[in-house]
Order: C-alpha cells, then structure tokens, then sequence
C-alpha cells in the first residue's frame, strides 16, 4: 500500500498528498449516536461514525480497508462534515469532495462516491435512532394498538368490506408516522408553485427535519426537473414503493419516476388520479418524516380534493400566488377551497414579489408587491412572506439544483428561510383538529 501511495504521489493535488498517510479524523470514535459501514464495488469497506449534538456533527471519525485515495476521500469528507449542521452535511457529495481534494486519478474517483455515501448513511442512521427514541412509546405497529381514542380508521365502517378496512387502516398507519402534511396549492399556474413547494422541503430539511416531497402533479409533474432527478426510476421493497433520496433526510416521490420518458402524456379521468394518490401516501415507504410536503397542480380539482381526504391530521394548505389581481382572485377561492374541505390554512406566500436588480441590489416591482399580503388580511388567514424574483432561480431550476443549496445568502433565499421558520412555528403544537392557527 505505501509502494502505491508513493506511485501516484506525483498525480495528484497537494491536498490528496496531505492525506494519503496522515488522513484526518482516522478512526472510530468512543461516543457515536450514527454510524454506517459500506463496501464499494470495487471491494474497499469504509466506515463512519458521527457524534451529533443539537443536530450537527461535532465530531466525526472514519476507516477504510482501500489505500491512499480511499484514505484521502473519506478524510475529506469528514472534514467538510464536522462542524456542520446536519441537514448541510447529509448534502455533501461525490463532486464536492472531489472539489476539495483538488481531483484525484480518474480511477480513484469512486473513492469519493463511496465517502459521501458512507458519510450519508451515517447520518440516516443517526435519524433512525433518534426517531426510534422518540416515537417508541408514542407509536404503534398495528392501528388496532394504537392508543389513540379518536381515530376513525380503528373500526370498520357499516358499509365497508373487509379489504376496504384494511386499506383504510394501512393507509392512517402510514400517515401516522409524518408529523405534518403540508399540501401546496395555487390558485392558477405559472405562479411558481413547485419551485416553492421543492425549496421549502429542502430548507425544511436543511434545518434538520426528515422530509418527504411529493409530487401529485399527475398531467405535468415538475419535481423530478427541479430536483435533478429525471433519470431516476424508485424500486420496489417488498410491497412497497422506495422513494428517492437526497442527502441525509430528504425523500422524493413523483408519477414521473414511473413514466419511461419525459414526452409521455398521463391521460387519466378522476377515479385513476385519486387512485394514485393514493398508493403514493399509502404504498411508498416514506418511513418517520417531521414534514410532507405535497406539490399540487394548480386549481381546486382533483388532486388537492384527493390529497385532503386521504392524509388526515395534522395538515395544512401552503397557497402560492402572485402579487398581480389575477393571480390573487383564483387563490381566493384556494382559500375557499380550504374551508370547505376543513384543511387549515398554514399561510399565504407572495412568490415573484419583485425584482431584485443584479447591479444595484434594489426592488424593481415588476408584478407590483402586496396583493398577496392584502388577501391574507382580506380571508383573515397568515401571512408567510414575499419571495423575489431571482434569475438564479430559473437557473438553478433548469440544472435541477434547489436554489437554497446553491445560493443560500441571496435575498430569495433568505425569505424563503423566514418562511420555513414561520411555518415551523405555527405547526409545532398541533391541535387534534388540525393546525395550531
């Protein structure tokens, strides 16, 4: 092994050189709430522990069984690791490690895959253990046991079959795991909807909370593009649906990881969109999430009515409008929507609420600003916050990369930063009829 380190000593960048036999972090740590141990295909095991202190890594160790560009990924990594809050470190991956080091040999870069995935893994085993924790004596393996006095899913209803029942029941229990289910709407399209409903769930989980984001656009489903994941297809586990990960503690699930490609049209009536729906709440192996967050197709149709019927309590409708009158009159009857179907409403957001000029930094009011702000106070709902616009956002959008990840001290996305703390506020004591509003 050192025969080799010495052989591509002269390849490689001063800072894979500081690390081949003097790697950082080497070795177990005593005190560890995760850890994760994988091998590679190319037959290299690395392990890795983290210990986590008011969600963020404050110490952070590793081994490996490879040589010395294995030794100097998974060194990197935990250098850019430590000290970090979890929900920034579970989005470390192979290309940043690699951007760290300098590069290393061509033939070597697996190496980096295998640290940034180690390093993952750890932290995911760190959520499992707290949540286990947390939600062992509040829990139930089966709706029957539950301790809950109130929930309709524990009797069968007079009109419903056996198999009926044991849906209903499949279906709570799952629901039962997520803290909150927050359903994004708009009233119209072209609002920004999806691009706000994929920025809050990774600001939700860059502050530390296990998310899921589902997509149930079914005609135009947008996540996949957004989230750079249109290449991707889930998996089956046993009966259930695998979703899709990024980072530590965020899952992804969208119809467009079940079309073969991108053109394919989904020309479905009512009965078969609430059919989906339902699977994807049902059937997908979300595990215990703080937030769901649903992107919705604009209007009042199927989708959100399919979404507010099946994922029962806590929930809420984030809507999304525009400043302009137009936008703001079909969020009105968002807000209607609502109050018929008995979904609390979390708040009202202002997306493309001005121009932020990219020389002098000033508002340019495009659209105007305050309409959406005038119609929470007008519908006596809350309002969360005005989103500028940006034209990193289409950028970011179009190379499938969450614009908080990329430009996280830009003013967009840091009044989508103040939304999400809103948001976490006014959820964090539920009431059992739904949101503490």
């Amino acid at each position: 092994m050192k025969d080799l380190n010495l052989n591509i000593q002269g390849q490689v960048s001063p800072q894979v050189g500081e690390r081949l036999d003097s790697p950082r972090n080497y070795g177990p740590l005593e005190n560890w709430n995760g850890h994760a141990r994988i091998t590679g295909p190319c037959g290299d095991t690395m392990e890795f522990w983290v210990q986590v202190v008011e969600k963020r890594i404050v110490k952070i160790g590793f081994t490996t069984t490879g040589c010395g560009p294995s030794r100097a990924a998974g060194s990197m990594a935990t250098e850019l690791a430590v000290n970090r809050p979890l929900g920034e470190a579970g989005f470390i991956e192979q290309a940043d490690i690699l951007e760290a080091l300098g590069g290393l040999p061509k033939d070597s870069e697996h190496c980096a895959l295998l640290a940034a995935n180690t390093l993952k893994a750890a932290i995911r085993d760190y959520f499992s253990r707290s949540m286990s924790q947390d939600h062992s004596t509040s829990k139930s393996e089966d709706c029957g046991h539950c301790s809950s006095t109130n929930c309709s899913s524990k009797e069968r209803q007079q009109d419903e079959s056996e198999e009926q029942f044991r849906e209903r029941q499949a279906l709570a229990q799952k629901m039962c795991q997520i803290g909150y289910k927050l359903l994004v709407m708009s009233g119209k399209g072209g609002v920004g909807k999806s691009t706000v409903a994929a920025n809050l769930a990774a600001t939700l989980a860059l502050s530390g909370k296990s998310v899921g984001l589902l997509d149930v656009d079914i005609h135009g489903p947008s996540i996949p593009k957004l989230m750079g994941l249109e290449n991707e297809r889930v998996v089956a586990h046993g009966q259930e649906i695998v979703p899709i990960e990024i980072g530590a503690n965020l899952k992804v699930m969208s119809i467009g990881f079940l079309l073969s490609s991108a053109a394919d049209a989904v020309i479905w009536r009512g009965p078969m969109k609430y059919g989906v729906i339902r699977q994807f709440l049902k059937d997908v192996e979300w595990g215990q999430l703080d937030y769901l967050v649903i992107d919705a197709p604009p209007g009042t149709g199927d989708e959100p009515l399919s979404v507010a019927q099946l994922v029962g309590q806590p929930a809420g409708a984030v809507l999304v409008t525009t400043p302009q009158d137009l936008s703001v009159a079909d969020v009105r009857r968002s807000v209607s929507f609502c109050q018929k179907v008995e979904l609390p409403v979390v708040g009202i957001i202002e997306n493309m609420s001005g121009l932020v000029c990219p020389h002098c930094q000033g508002m340019i009011e495009l659209f105007k600003t305050g309409g959406g702000e005038a119609l929470a106070r007008e519908m006596n709902v809350r309002f969360l916050g005005r989103v500028p616009i940006d034209p990193q956002i289409v950028q970011c959008g179009d190379a499938g990369s969450p614009y908080v990840h990329r430009f996280a001290e830009s003013p967009a996305a840091q009044a989508i930063s103040r939304i999400v703390e809103s948001i976490l506020t006014v959820t964090k004591s539920p009431r059992p009829d739904g949101l503490d509003l």
